[in-house]
Parts: C-alpha cells; structure tokens; sequence
C-alpha cells in the first residue's frame, strides 16, 4: 500500500492521469460535435406545400429545398393522372435537411378488374355489382326475349365480355337486356283513321292479319270509312306473330 501511495504523488503519475482527462475530454468533445454536425442539431427547414401539384413541380420544390422524396400511387376515375393527392411531413412541419417527404400520387394506368358473373341477373342487380367493381355502363341494348331487364350478353369494345376476363378498372360496357316480349311477338300498331284498305296492307306489312271487320250504324259509304277503333288496341303493347286484329270502321 505504501508503494502505491508513494506512486500517486509522483509526477509521472500526475502525468499520466492529466494526458488521460485531456484524451477523454478531447473524445467527448469530438462525439458531441459529430454527432451535432451529423444530425444537424439544431437546423432545420419548413416542409413545403406540394399536395394538390402535379409530380413534376412537386419533385422540382422538394429538391429544391434539398429534401428527398418516395412515391406511392393510387388510382382514381375521373381525377388528374401524376396529381400529388397527399405528403407526409404536412406542410409546414419543421424538418433537417435531406428528410424524406412521403407522397401519393394519382396513377395514369388503371389497375385491371376481373369482370363480375352479371348474366341472367336483373339490371337492377347487375348496375349494383358493376358500380362496386367501378365498370360503367355505355349504353343498353333491348333484344326480343322473354326475360325482361335481364342481362342476356355484355360487350367489351365490341366483343363479347365473359365472367372472369380482366379489364381496365373504369371501362365502359355494353349491356345486352331482354325486353320482355318473345322473339316472335309483334308491337300492335296505331290503325285509327286508317281505311280499311290502308289498315289491311299495314297489317300485311308487319305479319299480322286483318280480324273481323265491323261497320257501325252510321256508314253511308264503305269505301270511305275509316277505321275508328281495334281489338287489340295499342295498349296492349305487344301480341304474337299472325295474329288477328279486329277493326271497326265508321264515316
């Protein structure tokens, strides 16, 4: 213990115990302004606004104000292709320098959809299931059919679209539709105020045929009666091929 005690008070000591307190402090001094000249302590910069620009002008304003950027995309009809719709920092949040702003942008290409089962569906039902699956209807087609309102065929650019096959989410289809009436029913035409010659060949014209022929009490002359109520009327819409249709003419 002595030998100790007496090596403490030499100057060699004294010495060594002073390079080592410099050495630490001088390690202590060069780890705090590192790290402070590393992390930027103590600077920094306001986020600036780019939400609402397109991609372009956003990246030229973020390297402007020496801040990196990512980039993630979404989809949406009928909104600007490259239009930053979100950043995160917000705007005006306080950042260091070479931070990473974290944008959403709208995508120009729509993501593809596998077109939904609709056929044999009502319109009701198949508009329901396409507008979740956001597919338009460009037009609707009736064809003669005894299903009325129900989806017989569906058309892609002209071609036939089927359950499964993968489309532009967005697109516009064509709907094919029954309307009720069988492929041999004939709309009944307007025969009032036709005479009975003009009301014989117009029937002729459509396949259907002239019925019974009655004249009421007040015809003086036959040749210019004219027709002044049918069976069936045009209220009934629509009646098979061949059929009858029976006229009452009057002067």
């Amino acid at each position: 213990m002595s030998k100790l005690l007496q090596y403490l008070r030499t100057d060699t000591f004294r010495k060594n115990l002073i390079g080592a307190l410099v050495a630490f402090a001088l390690l202590f001094l060069g780890i705090y302004f590192g790290l402070k000249w590393y992390t930027k302590h103590g600077v920094s910069i306001e986020v600036p606004q780019v939400k609402g620009l397109h991609i372009d002008d956003a990246v030229k304003t973020l390297e402007k104000a020496d801040l990196e950027y990512s980039v993630d995309y979404v989809y949406q009809m009928d909104a600007q292709p490259g239009l930053v719709i979100e950043q995160d920092p917000d705007p005006k949040s306080q950042v260091k320098t070479g931070r990473t702003i974290y944008l959403t942008i709208i995508t120009e290409t729509p993501p593809e959809v596998a077109f939904p089962d609709i056929i044999d569906k009502t319109w009701i039902e198949a508009s329901a299931i396409l507008r979740n699956q956001s597919i338009k209807v460009a037009d609707t087609v009736y064809i003669a059919d005894i299903a009325r309102d129900v989806v017989l065929d569906v058309k892609f650019s002209g071609q036939p679209l089927k359950a499964g096959q993968l489309i532009p989410k967005g697109s516009q289809i064509t709907i094919v539709l029954g309307n009720g009436q069988g492929a041999d029913d004939i709309e009944v035409p307007n025969l009032i105020g036709l005479s009975l010659s003009e009301a014989r060949f117009a029937l002729s014209g459509i396949g259907l045929s002239l019925g019974n022929i009655i004249y009421s009490e007040m015809v003086t002359d036959s040749l210019a009666a004219t027709v002044v109520s049918q069976q069936p009327d045009t209220t009934a819409g629509y009646i098979s091929l061949g059929s009858s249709v029976n006229v009452t003419l009057s002067n």
